[in-house]
């Protein structure tokens, strides 16, 4: 393989969760030329629909996306192999994504069926303790068949310090926290939307001061400037798309060097480029050939890894490093009901 290769973790839906999945696949990923190379399914567990990494230790979380909602934990070993390290409840229903914090000391967790956000303590293995909080949101918004209650759908922890973002897409809002030392979440501020944006995943920028929310349910990106304070100011909207249909954002991202915002979005099946030099995001592409439910997509390197949900695949581009747009057409890997891609750099193989 040129230039090394990395494990890639791939999580999916299985029976559990109407998926054709059985758990969590492990693949190598080549560095140099994009392509993975499957391992097989490397853990056994149901509806891992997002995975996250400990930002210091080899450990592996997913959620357990079901009616009562768990998160499981592994050891990540050298070969990409996983050994189980724990399993909690997480308090709510169908928890959908999930982060550690900065220090590596607690996990979070959006549950979006109950729409709350569970903090769970993490020990010095990794493995997550009881819930130190839940904190359940309220409200609805003015779409009846998917706002008629909170649904949590995102937790971003600040990149420095104890604060967290929590996003919402049932009551159209992002929550601002501060966890103290005990696990235990204090609000400090209710962020509205514009009714009916349900929002669903953002995305920060590198500087620290952006970040960019993905509307599901009016197929939009809103742009928000961070001040030296924590709160969040709008400072534009655009389009998530041009093309015609169905639209519905799903991941967002910014590239690593934070000149290209990346969003997916199901119905019309594309990826959506924003060039970032301006207050608000400029669109510059869409680019097809994904199927029409790209779940998530993930950046790795110089590739762009989408993964179609209901085409049981992970579509794979490699971007131009010029001009942010990934050049098809892409190679595919067949993986059923694949809901997210996480890549591991830490685990550089032979």
């Amino acid at each position: 393989m040129s230039g090394g290769a990395e494990i890639v973790y791939i999580g999916c839906y299985t029976a559990q969760g109407g998926g054709r999945g059985t758990g969590i696949v492990a693949a190598r990923r080549d560095a140099g030329t994009g392509r993975l190379d499957l391992l097989g399914v490397v853990a056994g567990t149901p509806s891992p629909s997002f995975l996250a990494r400990h930002p210091r230790l080899p450990v592996l979380y997913a959620v357990n996306e079901l009616p009562e909602g768990t998160v499981s934990a592994w050891t990540i070993h050298p070969d990409g192999a996983l050994s189980p390290l724990g399993v909690r409840s997480t308090g709510g229903a169908e928890p959908c994504h999930l982060a550690a914090d900065p220090a590596g000391e607690f996990l979070f967790v959006a549950n979006y069926g109950s729409g709350s956000v569970a903090v769970l303590p993490l020990d010095p293995t990794g493995a997550p303790g009881d819930r130190t909080d839940l904190v359940r949101h309220d409200g609805h918004g003015p779409v009846p068949d998917r706002q008629a209650g909170p649904h949590a759908h995102m937790v971003s922890p600040d990149p420095a310090g104890t604060g967290l973002l929590a996003v919402d897409l049932g009551v159209d809002s992002i929550y601002r926290y501060d966890r103290d030392p005990d696990g235990r979440l204090r609000t400090i501020a209710r962020v509205a939307t514009r009714p009916g944006t349900g929002p669903r995943h953002l995305a920060r920028h590198p500087d620290g001061r952006r970040c960019f929310l993905a509307g599901e349910l009016d197929a939009s990106v809103t742009a928000y400037a961070l001040d030296g304070a924590g709160r969040l100011v709008e400072r534009g909207r655009v389009q998530a798309s041009r093309r015609p249909g169905h639209v519905q954002p799903s991941e967002i991202a910014v590239g690593p060097d934070g000149r290209f915002l990346y969003l997916a979005n199901r119905g019309v099946g594309t990826v959506t480029v924003f060039a970032l030099d301006d207050e608000s995001p400029r669109y510059l592409a869409e680019v097809s050939g994904i199927g029409d439910w790209p779940r998530h997509l993930a950046l790795l390197g110089g590739h762009l890894y989408v993964a179609q949900e209901r085409a049981d695949a992970v579509a794979v581009f490699r971007v131009d490093p010029g001009s942010g747009i990934p050049a098809g057409p892409p190679d595919r890997v067949a993986v059923p009901s694949p809901t997210c891609v996480l890549g591991d750099p830490s685990l550089i193989l032979g």
